[in-house]
């Protein structure tokens, strides 16, 4: 029984995940703040972006921290607020 329960909430959280950007980014594209404004200030904070692209209306970046820790992010486009974490 408590298999069975671990097993359907780990299934609902998986199929949660992927709906988070598009609920959360849903930004038109006119009021998106510039890629090149989020690297200029990420890049002044230290961090070394290695690539930024468009994810279901957030932007997703790939950077690496100053102490070395390699960093996977969602962005909000319009404040450009960090939604998500994801270190590796």
């Amino acid at each position: 029984m408590k298999k069975t329960t671990l097993v359907i909430a780990l299934l609902v959280s998986l199929v949660s995940v992927p709906a988070f950007a598009a609920d959360v980014c849903t930004v038109p594209a006119d009021k998106a703040q510039p890629k090149e404004t989020l690297q200029a200030t990420l890049e002044k904070d230290g961090w070394t972006v290695r690539q930024i692209k468009d994810d279901k209306g957030c932007y997703e970046v790939y950077a690496v921290k100053t102490d070395g820790t390699r960093m996977e992010n969602l962005f909000d486009p319009q404040t450009l607020k960090m939604l998500d974490v994801e270190a590796d």
